[in-house]
């Protein structure tokens, strides 16, 4: 072929769409349970809001972005993730002035220059929310018992939460050095990312998956937690406790973004080949006023919408599907043929799915088409059946038939 598409993207089908249209549906249903609005911002931004949002070390920033220049001379980036474009649209348009606490969610296409491996693409979807305007831990619970949620009611099995708190600033600047000077001695241990950024944040070696082996015995950043961050983690504790949500607790986990502080949390499930993480999140407490607004809190999470179906179909699960042709209309003759223009587009407006030939095939051929549809009915209507103002209704399951009046073929469908 002259053309195909760019490494690390997808073209998602009819027949698999309709799997991705049931996750989606999944996820809106329960963003109005929980009461979170969907936004819907561009897929580019200022390249700056990531830098200055995602942070300058991270893979992000430094491996990742797909940024140009357009014509304007400025330097734009598609989104790597979705939380700092949610953020800066709440602060461009002064979502921080209205008296409650403003809850968002997303789904939409990230982009990301990464090797490519089961589960990782360079364009990838998220399903993501966003809560700001409070610091209190159960608003931070209520945030991951809506992730689990959404996993469990789509079906997977296997899910387990793991929570950390990665502190304060100030918290993270004292534990700096207790992690410096552990890590230093083993520095020529460690891979070259490490190894180049162990001074700039060490934090984010801990986040490193090649060297784990390397960080037995390191220092908990749970130990160097002062009493508000304490008091904080344990109340997410309780609550979580409290939704009967399964959690562990892993002192390691920090992420790959620098805006987090207080709670971070990731979902994990075998499945997809060497990665485990299917989804995550944290309290970002200090982005707003870091992008120019009002110092605001907030929490958000970030969901893998394609490890999700990947995990699915590796679980076997079953999904139904959303895509399902109630009648298939059959004309026998050319004043039948003609009149099946009127009647297809009565049902329809009935919110009836129906369907029919359009390429000039025999009747048989037009009956196999239904059942690749696997329609409820089909309606054969002839030049006779016409005259009388009838149609006959067959229903594919029994194999039953009736001669039905023209004026009550919705009604009969409908049942």
């Amino acid at each position: 072929m002259a053309f195909q598409k760019p490494p690390g993207t997808q073209d998602f089908l009819p027949g698999a769409v309709e799997k991705w249209q049931f996750v989606e549906s999944k996820a809106r249903d329960i963003c109005r349970r929980f009461n979170f609005r969907e936004i819907r911002t561009p897929i580019f931004e200022a390249t700056d809001l990531f830098r200055r949002g995602v942070g300058e070390t991270t893979d992000i920033v430094e491996k990742e972005m797909y940024t140009f220049t357009d014509r304007g001379d400025r330097s734009l980036t598609l989104r790597p993730e979705g939380t700092a474009g949610a953020v800066r649209a709440f602060v461009e348009n002064k979502l921080y002035g209205e008296p409650d606490l403003t809850k968002l969610y997303y789904i939409g296409p990230m982009f990301r220059y990464e090797r490519q491996q089961a589960g990782r693409y360079r364009q990838f979807h998220q399903f993501g929310v966003e809560a700001l305007g409070a610091v209190d831990a159960a608003l931070d619970a209520e945030v991951i018992a809506l992730g689990y949620t959404f996993y469990q009611e789509v079906g997977l099995t296997g899910v387990n939460v793991e929570v950390n708190s990665v502190g304060t600033p100030a918290v993270r600047a004292a534990f700096r050095e207790q992690l410096l000077s552990f890590l230093l001695p083993k520095r020529e241990l460690l891979c070259k990312d490490c190894q180049s950024r162990i001074e700039r944040n060490p934090l984010r070696v801990l986040d490193c998956k090649t060297d784990q082996k390397h960080f037995e015995g390191a220092p908990s950043i749970l130990d160097s937690l002062d009493e508000e961050c304490r008091t904080h983690f344990e109340s997410l504790k309780l609550h979580l406790t409290n939704m009967n949500i399964p959690f562990s607790i892993n002192p390691r986990l920090v992420r790959g973004l620098d805006y987090y502080t207080h709670t971070a949390f990731e979902y994990k499930a075998e499945g997809i080949g060497a990665i485990d993480t299917i989804g995550g999140g944290g309290r970002y407490n200090g982005l707003v006023a870091e992008i120019g607004g009002p110092d605001q809190p907030g929490i958000g999470l970030g969901l893998g919408l394609e490890r999700t179906v990947m995990l699915l179909e590796s679980q076997g699960v079953e999904l139904g599907s959303l895509h399902n042709v109630d009648v298939y209309l059959v004309g026998l003759g050319d004043a039948a043929e003609r009149e099946l223009t009127k009647i297809i587009y009565g049902l329809r407006m009935r919110g009836i799915a129906a369907e029919r030939d359009y390429q000039g095939r025999k009747m048989k051929a037009q009956m196999k088409s239904a059942d690749r549809l696997q329609v409820r009915y089909t309606a054969i209507l002839g030049d006779d059946e016409l005259e009388r103002g009838e149609i006959t209704l067959k229903d594919m399951a029994t194999g039953e038939q009736k001669l039905v009046p023209l004026e009550k073929l919705a009604d009969e469908i409908a049942g």
